[in-house]
């Protein structure tokens, strides 16, 4: 899908995101080298911690992809030099704790959380989890570099389908969706 994608677009950058387990099982070597042709600019994989850096964190960088990684809200500070140490691209801040698609309790926290988080590195902050609306997105990009958003558009998307098949309407759903919290996110930085 990937390389399909880069042959109409070069520039969008292209994250892949999962767990480590399908990556060893491939081959770390291998599955670097496709990912790196394939256009892939970086990998958020949630199950490796720094300690494990060995692994994929390293062996990405050294291929010239990006290695972002998770904070938390129980990420605290004597902890997150570590986790910031080969991080790279942008630091992606989950903004709970819980399941995503859930709501976001308090948005002052978000804010205050991202700014302690600048504190530490110079890289920009994605923010994740519980941003549903254009309004969530406008609180949230005030304070965040990015917005990062997945259950609501995967909900919109399924609501869309008609007996688990694209309609005529899922793409308009998607986009409608997509420019909604695209303009959150332009109201926060106007």
């Amino acid at each position: 899908m990937v390389e399909d994608f880069r042959r109409k677009d070069e520039t969008t950058p292209v994250v892949l995101m999962g767990y480590y387990n399908p990556i060893y099982k491939f081959g770390v070597e291998k599955f670097l080298a496709v990912a790196k042709a394939s256009g892939v600019d970086g990998l958020i994989i949630v199950d490796l911690p720094p300690e494990e850096d060995d692994e994929l964190c390293l062996p990405a960088l050294e291929a010239g992809l990006n290695f972002i990684r998770l904070t938390t809200p129980t990420t605290d500070d004597k902890r997150l030099p570590a986790v910031l140490a080969n991080t790279s691209g942008f630091v992606y801040y989950v903004s709970m704790t819980g399941i995503t698609g859930a709501a976001i309790k308090s948005r002052a926290a978000v804010g205050d959380a991202v700014k302690r988080i600048k504190g530490h590195t110079d890289l920009p902050v994605a923010v994740g989890f519980g941003i549903k609306t254009a309004e969530d997105a406008k609180t949230i990009g005030r304070d965040a570099d990015g917005v990062v958003v997945g259950t609501v558009l995967v909900d919109a998307i399924g609501q869309s389908l008609k007996d688990g098949k694209a309609t005529d309407k899922t793409i308009e759903a998607a986009r409608t969706l997509v420019a909604a919290l695209a303009e959150g996110v332009r109201a926060a930085r106007a």
